[in-house]
């Protein structure tokens, strides 16, 4: 199959378009050879024809759909334009990543906004890494460079280009940080800080802001950074190239001038800036031309701040300073000198002698005002002998001016360069290799460009030429090694264009001549252009212009550039009047002074005279030669050492971020030798394929008898039947090579394949279904015949049942007749029977009744007897009993008498809750008074009522009976008396119904005071129950944030003790070499003493304080290992400059009032310094956060007490008060004594200060105590004990001991000494026991079994001197505490603990470092589930790679396993409490998730299904061991869960939202940068698989916005970070000697039991 073939129908093509460049096409019909246009459709849905007039006008094919958003350009397929535009676009984009390699070049776009993928983290993921392995990145070219550089010990050189505003400068930035980092292990020294602390000064006097950039570097610069045998920074040099000295004096519209201007301008304020007459830029005539005074989102006073700090850390002292700033405000009042015309035709010019620029210039640069007036507008010159002084005009006065201004300037950058050098040059030795970083001006084309323009292209052309070249040497060691038959590739070398400029009469040549000339101009030197390269000899990258004859055009390698002629000549000339420079000589400044005393060839005007005698004509090397030299020194460096390419690209000119103008990118694409790349790669063999993974790729394509066991053989076999012309492959010896489009022929081949077998497939299936088919048919035509032949069987049968049944029922019947006779007969023989057996039993039952009578009756007899026995004894017994305990409550009644006097204390302590509740009593009370007194009253208005009723019923009673004794009176009487009767049983009624209504109120009233009580008693009972719940809430609280404090302060302090562990090590380190030195001095050679190193040693001391007693010794592997386990971990050693002069470290100890101490080791006693100074500022944070925490305490304290005193009396709420505050004072008292220990700097001068006077008063010697099962060491044997015990004891003798045997006799030898009154013995055999513990730990620095042996006896001797401290509370009474004050040996046993911990997690983790991503990510514990992975081109290794090792045993998880396992077992054998290993475990299990996880996130081939579920498989495997040893609590396996759930998401569906809902609910624990970056780089597993849609990836971030609880936004986990270590306190019992079982190989026999 041909190339032309490949245009068939549906293809994806590409056009050419006005707006984007080039757009997607497909074809609507397959190409035939001989057709003049093709049908095209547009991806908006238009149709176009495209027309052809031959096979090269056919549109350049699309790549497959699976190569889309590769991260190597030179993987794709068809290698053109196109191509790497959409797959830049892709990345930039849908991906948001702005790094892609194309072969050895790094394109970086601009994303114009703050990404957070340069952090320490990301360095740490980087640091040791493959090239290959990892995302396209600027540290990934770094580390290329560092690890060649390391391994070959061959200089490495990064070349970063691009135009302005690209991110050039950011780049190198980035790349030198890096180094910084990598080189130092992350340690601010000297050497390290000094090289990171340029970068600002250059940007200040290098940088300005132009209409394309904000930060633009207007130079060259390359820096090559020294490191020594170990891969350590030693030191720096820098060279500038072509400073664009024009911009002081001239700014363009929306310009600045250099950023250094306007910071000392915003500084005008200050009191040391304002002797410098400074004003706001708005005032200089140099600052205010291009109309830009601000830049938005920088702070001038900030920038001028760091670049004054960057002056001090490179060693400019604060007068030096002064002077250069005050020459650069003398150059911003030189631009206001007004200069004045004067004469008929303004032939003269003048200055005003009362010009107050000009006197400020004059008296800041400290020269004659008047000298410089004359000067500016006069010129001497020399005529037949004579000197003449004559008068120049205004417009050359002006020029005058602004010459000197650029003049100044220029040797002013000149001299910061050259001491920027001087601070940054290596004082350890010559470095044995170096890594340069070019941060160069890319190809730059505007619409007038001149003579700067015309020097950066070609310095452009001749970086271009060293990159093809570079290129195509790689791309033929590629084909040499793997033994290619191979032409010679042909590549556009563009060396006719350079030799244009730089050959024999070529543009620089003649320019040069021309400016030799007494009266040359830019006219006469174009024209001899014209006769040289236009007339004379045409040279083919030269053009005349045709409407202009002061312009020429050089066809340059990247576009064709009209050049203006105007200021050529001045430009490359750059002179500067003699009598201006020799006044600047003369300066009272001795900076202005060395500024131009320092020139070898001044800058001299034609005419002009020295001295006073006749001038000789001198010339100065012009611009365009020194520029030529310096050129051809850094092409020499570059061509010396191992390039490494970063070309910047800017996406837009509108700085918006993430905008992509395909315009710009393809312009800067092709100026910056990118798609020259593709095209070298394009000629030769671009596509290489390993041969497995081409046997797994197409395997497809065999045949059966192709198929054989080696992948070699049978791709040697199928490729000529596959591709039959021959020139389009070939074999090496591991790879097959393609030239451009054979992959996609090859692509197409397997799809046709997988169509012509998916048909096959498709006919199987459809036969099966027809098959089916025809067996239900048939099954449903068996099934009716079954059921018809069913139905005539029934009928049948009903038939013959019907016969049957008459037959059955005739026997039944005759059946049941003569059955019912037989059971007749059977029943009256059955009751006979039983009427028989019953009276024969009843019988017998009678007999024994009466047998069983006269038993019972002997039983309840002998009962009673015994019965009235018992009850006797039983009642003289309770009699006895009731006298005793009568005795005993009358005991107890008195008890409870006495104590109820003290009653009163339970008063006091519940006196507010006693007035609560006197209140609510006495408002009983009151309220049963009112009840009384209503009661009362309804009494005596019930009685009126009854004595009213009484004399009523008296009265009618007394009416009747005279009545009846009286005669009949008159009616008239009877009706009075009647109207009377009525009234009064009326008013009685009345009152009656009165009485009752006051009844039923007062019962109502009743009723509610009822309810009021009961309802005060609810809501009393609710308030008591709130309160103690409060203060419940309240002390726990307060618990928490003590603890959580706490944790915070054991935290630093382990911190502190790692690094006073550094240094100390540090200072062994230099001890030793002092002594080395020393001795190498004395045996061979002397030196002057200055020179040498040496050290007071250090005396011992008696008073062994904690640090003294606690080094942290670190093991020293390889630079390579050290990178590998933490580049950024905390320095090892710090190296401050020392300087002639009070320095600031001198100043900051004077601030903080530290004393200085005098030694003989500069870098020891700086060392010392800084630390101490550190230790003073940590100890005022310290007592900050102590009074804080003490106001915070007692604001707890009273709340709790306020909240107390209003609860109720509740006993368990007081006894819960009791127990908290109990507590509180524990963590207090804990929090002290850690905060107390953190002091360092009387510890760190008890260190390293002289021996220390004993203090004569002597403690009062306390009583001894007598105390049993002791051992006795005499004082000569102490040291054999130690030697014996600790020091010189061997491993297996170790390890057979039982676990603590050295610090339980070392105890029991302290106690002896203490008992027996020797206190100063005691103390002196404790400090010498933590010094040799120390030792050991130091001497098995690398071995985790005697690492875990002196954690385990250092703790268990803390704890026993802890438990017998004096200070502690004793557990028992019979307990004898020490008499002697061993405080500060616990204090040191303490952080000895600490530091067997760290030295025991760090031997761990050095070991599991290099294992971990090999054993997790990258081993297959499931055979042959990758297998089936495809291997896309992309994951071949990369060229400039170092290659992997072939055939190495790669660490699995068994390994990780195997190393976790030995701490275990350590562990574990020492027996350590559990709590220990857990925080162990916890912190291994975090450096594995992390390092992993980080990896996995920057990684594209291990996002895929396959892999993720090796992963997980991998996890579960750690997870199941650290469940089998019950790790599990203490979070070992929940810090396992980002990486379990970055697993989960590789295997969960990613299509629907339904999908997208679960991956948001599964990965909780993951921030939404993490999930994105993970779908990002999701690879398709198979062609069954799919790449993640950006609309799925958009569905996600949409629900990750509404999670309310969602992580900290963070990409990479912080590998760095350290738990702190809590050891769990719990008291030993007292060990005695007569249980001890001593070994007699431990030679410790001279000790006496007592």
């Amino acid at each position: 199959m041909t190339t032309l073939e490949l245009y068939s129908k549906v293809t994806s093509v590409w056009v050419p378009d006005p707006d984007a460049v080039w757009i997607s096409a497909q074809l609507l019909h397959d190409y035939n050879p001989g057709e003049k246009h093709l049908l095209l459709q547009l991806s908006d849905g238009t149709e176009v024809q495209h027309p052809v007039v031959s096979p090269s006008d056919l549109p350049p094919l699309g790549n497959p759909d699976i190569l889309e958003g590769e991260n190597d350009l030179t993987a794709l397929s068809f290698l053109h334009e196109p191509a790497v535009l959409h797959n830049l676009r892709i990345r930039f984009l849908d991906y948001s990543s702005i790094y892609t390699y194309c072969g050895i070049v790094l394109v970086a776009i601009n994303p114009y906004d703050q990404l957070p993928i340069y952090g320490e983290e990301v360095i740490d993921a980087y640091s040791g890494q493959d090239m290959a392995d990892m995302e396209p990145h600027i540290f990934s070219v770094a580390e290329e460079a560092y690890r060649t550089m390391t391994r070959e010990e061959k200089n490495q050189s990064i070349i970063i280009s691009g135009e302005s505003g690209s991110g050039k400068t950011v780049s190198a930035k980035f790349t030198m940080r890096y180094f910084a980092v990598v080189g130092g292990a992350a340690q601010q020294t000297s050497v390290e800080e000094r090289v990171l602390a340029s970068n600002p000064i250059m940007e200040a006097i290098g940088n300005a802001k132009t209409t394309r950039n904000d930060n633009s570097s207007r130079f060259g610069k390359y820096i090559e950074i020294g490191f020594g045998r170990k891969g350590n920074i030693i030191g720096a040099n820098m060279r500038t190239y072509l400073l664009e000295k024009s911009r002081v004096v001239f700014q363009a519209s929306a310009e600045r001038n250099y950023h250094i201007f306007y910071q000392l301008c915003a500084s005008r304020d200050f009191p040391e800036m304002r002797s410098l007459k400074l004003a706001a830029p708005e005032n200089f005539r140099y600052t205010s031309q291009g109309g830009e005074m601000q830049i938005p989102g920088t702070d001038d006073l900030s920038d001028l701040e760091r670049t004054r700090n960057a002056f001090t850390i490179l060693g400019v002292q604060s007068d030096q300073q002064m002077e250069l700033f005050r020459i650069l405000a003398a150059i911003l009042h030189l631009g206001n000198v007004n200069i004045q015309a004067s004469g008929r035709n303004s032939d003269r010019s003048y200055i005003d002698a009362d010009d107050g620029s000009l006197a400020v210039f004059s008296k800041l640069l400290g020269v004659e005002g008047p000298q410089m007036a004359h000067w500016l507008c006069h010129r001497r010159l020399t005529v037949g002998g004579e000197m003449l002084v004559k008068p120049v005009s205004g417009q050359q006065a002006v020029e005058a001016r602004d010459a000197l201004a650029k003049h100044i300037y220029g040797q002013l950058f000149t001299w910061t360069v050259q001491t920027l050098n001087s601070a940054l040059r290596s004082q350890r030795g010559k470095p044995t290799s170096f890594i340069g970083v070019l941060d160069i001006y890319g190809f730059e084309t505007f619409d007038r460009n001149s003579f700067e323009q015309f020097c950066i292209n070609y310095a452009n052309e001749k970086l271009q030429q060293q990159f093809n070249r570079h290129v195509f040497h790689l791309e033929q060691e590629e084909y040499v090694r793997e033994e290619l038959e191979w032409s010679r590739i042909e590549f556009s070398d563009n060396q006719q264009c350079i030799s244009l400029i730089e050959g024999q009469l070529g543009l620089l040549d003649l320019l040069d001549e021309e400016c030799r000339m007494p009266k040359g101009s830019d006219e006469s030197w174009v024209r001899k252009l014209y006769d040289q390269h236009v007339s004379s000899k045409p040279h083919p990258h030269f053009r005349k212009p045709r409407m202009s004859n002061s312009a020429f055009i050089v066809l340059h390698f990247a576009d064709m550039v009209q050049y203006e002629c105007d200021s050529f000549l001045d430009k490359n000339r750059d002179t500067v009047f003699e009598e201006l420079i020799n006044i600047l000589k003369a300066s009272q400044s001795e900076l202005v002074a060395e500024l131009f005393q320092q020139q070898v060839n001044p800058s001299v005007a034609n005419g002009s005279l020295r001295s006073g005698k006749r001038a000789h004509r001198e010339h100065k090397l012009t611009v365009g030669f020194q520029f030529r030299q310096s050129l051809q020194q850094l092409m020499d460096t570059l061509n010396s050492t191992t390039p490494h390419y970063v070309r910047c690209i800017k996406p837009n000119d509108l700085k918006q971020p993430f905008m992509f103008d395909p315009k710009r990118t393809v312009q800067q694409l092709r100026a910056c030798g990118v798609l020259e790349t593709i095209r070298i790669s394009a000629a030769g063999y671009p596509s290489r394929w390993t041969y497995e993974e081409f046997f797994n790729r197409y395997r497809v394509l065999l045949q059966g008898s192709q198929i054989q066991e080696q992948p070699q053989v049978s791709c040697r076999q199928v490729l000529p039947l596959l591709i039959p012309d021959p020139d389009q492959y070939c074999f090496g010896k591991t790879k097959v090579f393609f030239r451009a489009g054979q992959v996609a022929l090859l692509e197409r081949l397997r799809a046709e394949r997988l169509r012509v077998a998916a048909v096959v497939i498709q006919s199987w299936v459809r036969m099966w279904l027809a098959q089916i088919r025809y067996s239900q048919i048939r099954w449903a035509a068996v099934t009716i015949q079954r059921y018809s032949r069913g139905t005539l069987a029934r009928r049948l049968a009903l038939t013959l049942r019907y016969t049957r049944a008459a037959l059955i029922i005739q026997k039944t019947y005759r059946m049941v007749v003569v059955r019912q006779l037989f059971l007749m007969i059977r029943q009256a023989t059955v009751t006979i029977q039983a009427f028989t057996r019953a009276t024969l039993a009843r019988r017998r039952y009678r007999q024994l009744v009466a047998e069983r009578a006269a038993v019972l009756l002997q039983t309840r007899v002998r009962g009673w007897l015994a019965r009235r026995a018992y009850q006797r004894v039983r009642a003289a017994v309770v009699y006895m009993q009731c006298c005793v305990r009568r005795k005993a409550a009358r005991r107890e009644l008195l008890k409870l008498k006495t104590e109820a006097r003290s009653v009163e204390r339970y008063r006091e302590l519940n006196k507010g809750m006693e007035v609560k509740l006197m209140q609510l009593q006495l408002r009983v009370d009151q309220e049963a008074r009112e009840s009384v007194a209503l009661r009362d009253t309804l009494n005596a208005e019930r009685e009126a009522a009854n004595a009213e009723m009484e004399a009523l019923r008296a009265t009618i009673q007394k009416l009747e009976n005279q009545k009846q004794e009286k005669p009949q009176p008159c009616p008239v009487i009877n009706q009075k008396e009647a109207e009377e009767r009525r009234r009064a049983e009326e008013k009685t009624a009345l009152e009656m119904k009165r009485i009752t209504q006051e009844l039923q109120a007062l019962q109502r009233e009743k009723d509610s005071f009822q309810k009021e009580k009961e309802n005060l008693s609810t809501r009393l009972l609710e308030q008591e129950k709130t309160q103690e719940e409060t203060v419940h809430q309240a002390v726990s609280q307060a618990t928490a944030a003590l603890k959580s404090e706490l944790d915070e302060e054991r935290l630093r302090y382990q911190s502190l003790l790692r690094e006073f562990s550094r240094l100390e090590q540090r200072y062994d380190n230099l001890k030793e070499m002092s002594q080395l030195t020393e001795r190498n001095t004395k045996g061979h050679r002397r030196s002057d003493s200055t020179q040498s190193l040496s050290f007071e040693p250090l005396s011992p001391s008696p008073t062994l304080t904690p640090l003294s007693l606690s080094p942290f010794p670190s093991a020293f592997p390889s630079p390579e290992e050290v990178r590998r386990v933490s580049v950024t971990s905390p320095s090892q050693e710090r190296r401050v400059s020392v300087w002639s002069s009070e320095t600031p470290m001198d100043q900051l100890m004077d601030s903080m009032d530290v004393a200085k101490v005098k030694m003989r080791g500069e870098d020891l006693a700086h060392a010392y310094d800084a630390v101490r100074v550190a230790n003073r500022f940590l100890e005022t944070q310290l007592r900050n956060q102590r009074s804080q925490w003490q106001e915070e305490v007692q604001a707890v304290k009273a709340q709790l007490s306020r909240v107390v005193s209003s609860a109720a009396p509740q006993q368990d709420l007081q006894e819960l008060l009791e127990a908290r505050e109990q507590e509180c004072v524990r963590l207090r008292k804990e929090l002290k004594e850690l905060k107390s220990t953190s002091t360092l700097r009387q510890l760190l001068k008890q260190v390293l200060s002289s021996p220390l006077t004993p203090d004569n008063s002597c403690p009062s010697q306390l009583k001894s105590a007598t105390v049993s099962g002791l051992l006795e060491c005499r004082k000569r044997d102490e040291t054999k004990l130690l030697k014996n015990l600790i020091t010189d004891i061997r491993l297996d003798s170790a390890l057979s001991l039982p676990p603590g045997l050295p610090a339980t006799v070392l105890f029991l030898c302290v106690r002896q000494a203490d008992c027996s009154g020797d206190q100063t013995r005691a103390q002196s055999l404790c400090s010498a026991t933590v010094t040799a513990m120390k030792a050991a730990l130091k001497k098995h620095s690398l071995d985790v079994d005697m690492t875990a042996l002196w954690l385990k006896n250092s703790c268990l001797l803390h704890d026993l001197l802890n438990h017998c401290s004096p200070k502690q509370t004793l557990a028992s009474e019979e307990m004898v505490p020490l008499t002697t004050d061993l405080s500060d040996s616990i204090r040191a046993l303490s952080d000895l603990c600490i530091q067997a911990y760290q030295q025991l997690v760090f031997i761990t983790e050095s070991r599991l470092q290099n294992i971990i991503v090999p054993a997790l990510l990258e081993s297959e514990t499931i055979a042959g589930l990758s297998g089936s992975a495809v291997k896309l081109p992309a994951s071949r290794t990369r060229a400039g790679s170092d290659p992997r090792a072939a055939g190495g045993d790669a660490p699995t998880m068994a390994a990780v396993l195997r190393e976790m396992g030995a701490l275990y077992t350590a562990l574990s054998r020492q027996a350590l409490p559990p709590t220990l290993l857990e925080q162990a475990f916890h912190q291994l299990t975090y450096l594995i998730s992390a390092t992993a996880f980080n990896n996995m996130l920057l990684r594209k081939d291990m996002c895929n299904w396959s892999r993720g579920m090796q992963i997980r498989y991998n996890v579960s495997l750690l997870e199941e061991w650290l469940r089998e040893r019950g790790l599990q609590a203490g979070g070992a396996v929940a810090t396992l869960e980002p990486l379990i759930q970055a697993v989960q998401l590789l295997q969960l569906g990613k299509k629907t939202d339904t999908q997208a809902q679960a991956l948001v609910q599964t990965c909780t624990v993951l921030s939404t940068q993490q999930i994105v970056k993970i779908l990002t780089l999701y690879s398709p597993h198979n062609n069954l698989d799919e790449r993640v849609t950006l609309n799925f990836i958009r569905t996600v971030q949409g629900l990750l916005k509404d999670r309310t609880d969602s992580p900290p936004p963070q990409l990479l986990m912080d590998v760095r970070r350290v738990f702190p270590v809590t050891f769990p306190s719990s008291p030993p019992p007292l060990p005695h000697a007569d249980q001890l079982d001593i070994p007699d190989a431990l030679k410790i026999s001279f000790l006496r039991k007592v």
